[in-house]
C-alpha cells in the first residue's frame, strides 16, 4: 500500500505525508477522533466559518514542521531522518488529548486532567502499539531530548503549533489581520548552541506575529460573545454533572454519562484502560446530542440553558477592568429569581462570572523568542527590537466578566 499520500489543505495547498509511520499514526482511531472535535469550540457562534477541526490543525502543524526542518537543514543544521520523523510525529500528536469542544470543557467534564497530560499518555500507548517507534517523539514532546530546539519547534512562544493555529483560525474566521506571516518566520529560523533562534532581520516579522496573536485573542478566542457561549456550555455540563451525582436521571451517551457521574483523576486515567477507551470515544457529537436531549429536561435551569444554546439565545455579557461588586451580583441573582420563578440557589446558576486575560509575549519567562544579531550575539527579541511594541505586548491585560439572561433587563 502506498502510504505517501497527498492531501489538499485550504490554507497551504498540497501537503504530503512524508513517512509510513506518520501515515499510520494519522490512520489510528485516536487521531481520527480529532475530526470530530472543532478547533475553535463555540467560536462559530460569532464567526460562522470557524468549523475546522483539531484534525485540520494537527496536519497543518506537521506541514509547517516539515518546512522548518528543511530550512534548518539548508542552513547546515544536522538533523537525522529519525530526528525529523520524531519531530513531525510529536507535533502531529500534540493535541491528541483534547476533549470535546477543545478547551471549553476541559475542567467541567474532567477533574484535574489536562489535555497535555492526556496527549502524553496517549503517545505512550501508541508507542507501545508501534513497537517503540515513538520513543524519540515522546522525548521531544516532553523536552527531555538533548537537542532542545526540537522541543521548541513543538512547544514554545514561537512554535509550529502557534503558527498553524493563527494561520488557520484567521483563514476560517475571515480575520485577515490575524495572519502571522508564518512563511517568512520559518525561513528566518536557525539554531545556535542547539537552541532555536531567528535571524535579526526577522525582528519586524516577530512583531507582526505577536501583534497578530494579541489581535486574534481579543477578537476571536476571547471575543466577549464567544466567552458568553463557552461559559454557558460549561455551566450546562456542571448542572448536568450535579444532577447526575444527586441521583437525578439525565440522559446522555454512555461515555459522557460516565464522566459526568464521577471525578476521574489523572492517576485513574493512566492506570485504567477502560477509562482511556471511554475518553477516546468522546467527542463534540456526545455534547451536542446531550444538549438536544437536555432542552426537554424537567430541571428548569438545565432546560433553559440547553434550549438557549440550541437557539443561540446567548447571555448578555459585561466586561470591566475590576471585579464586579458583590451587591451588583446579588442584584442580578434576585432579578433572575424573580423573572424565572427560581429559588436563589438555582437562580445563581444562571449568572456566570470570571475573568479573561492575555499577554501576547512573556518577555521575562524562561522560554523567550531569541534573535541572532549580525554581531553573533543571541538576545531576547524585546531587546533586539527598536520599537516599543514588543515590550507593550508583554503586558498582561485582564478583564472581568459577568453573564446573565437578557430577559431580566
Amino acid at each position: 500500500m502506498n502510504k505517501k499520500k497527498i492531501f489538499n489543505d485550504p490554507v497551504y495547498g498540497f501537503v504530503t505525508i512524508p513517512t509510513e509511520l506518520l501515515f499510520d499514526l494519522i490512520e489510528h482511531s485516536y487521531f481520527q477522533r480529532l475530526r470530530r472535535i472543532q478547533q475553535l469550540g463555540l467560536t462559530m457562534f460569532v464567526y460562522p466559518g470557524a468549523l475546522h477541526t483539531r484534525f485540520h490543525h494537527a496536519l497543518g502543524a506537521m506541514h509547517l514542521m516539515t518546512l522548518a526542518l528543511r530550512t534548518l537543514k539548508d542552513k547546515g543544521v544536522k538533523i537525522s531522518a529519525k530526528e525529523g520523523e520524531a519531530a513531525m510525529a510529536a507535533i502531529l500528536l500534540h493535541d491528541i488529548g483534547h476533549g470535546p469542544l477543545s478547551h471549553a470543557l476541559e475542567r467541567s467534564i474532567f477533574h484535574d486532567v489536562h489535555h497535555e497530560q492526556v496527549s502524553l499518555h496517549l503517545m505512550k500507548k501508541l508507542n507501545a502499539q508501534f513497537g517503540g517507534a515513538l520513543a524519540l517523539a515522546i522525548e521531544i514532546f516532553q523536552g527531555t531530548y538533548h537537542r532542545p530546539f526540537f522541543h521548541q519547534l513543538v512547544s514554545s512562544q514561537l512554535d509550529m503549533d502557534r503558527l498553524d493555529y493563527l494561520n488557520r483560525d484567521s483563514f476560517y474566521t475571515g480575520v485577515q489581520e490575524g495572519r502571522p506571516g508564518a512563511d517568512r518566520l520559518i525561513k528566518m529560523l536557525t539554531v545556535v548552541d542547539e537552541r532555536l533562534v531567528l535571524e535579526e532581520k526577522a525582528v519586524y516579522s516577530i512583531e507582526n506575529f505577536l501583534v497578530s496573536r494579541r489581535l486574534m485573542y481579543w477578537q476571536v478566542y476571547l471575543h466577549k460573545t464567544v466567552t458568553s457561549a463557552e461559559q454557558m456550555v460549561i455551566r450546562i455540563m456542571q448542572r448536568a454533572r450535579d444532577l447526575v451525582r444527586a441521583g437525578v436521571a439525565v440522559p446522555a451517551s454512555p461515555n459522557l454519562h460516565f464522566f459526568l457521574s464521577r471525578n476521574v483523576t489523572q492517576q485513574e486515567f493512566e492506570v485504567d484502560d477502560q477509562i482511556l477507551r471511554r475518553f477516546t470515544r468522546l467527542d463534540d457529537t456526545d455534547v451536542w446530542g446531550a444538549v438536544k436531549l437536555w432542552a426537554d429536561h424537567p430541571d428548569k435551569v438545565l432546560n433553559y440553558l440547553a434550549q438557549s444554546m440550541l437557539d443561540r439565545h446567548l447571555f448578555k455579557i459585561q466586561l470591566q477592568a475590576e471585579p464586579f461588586e458583590e451587591d451588583f451580583q446579588l442584584g442580578i441573582v434576585e432579578l433572575i429569581a424573580e423573572h424565572f420563578q427560581l429559588p436563589p440557589t438555582d437562580a445563581a446558576q444562571l449568572m456566570l462570572t470570571g475573568r479573561i486575560s492575555n499577554n501576547a509575549y512573556d518577555a521575562d519567562g524562561q522560554d523567550t523568542i531569541d534573535v541572532l544579531t549580525k554581531r553573533g550575539r543571541v538576545v531576547n527579541v524585546a531587546e533586539a527590537s527598536d520599537l516599543p511594541n514588543i515590550k507593550a505586548l508583554g503586558q498582561r491585560v485582564e478583564k472581568h466578566y459577568i453573564c446573565y439572561p437578557k430577559e431580566i433587563l
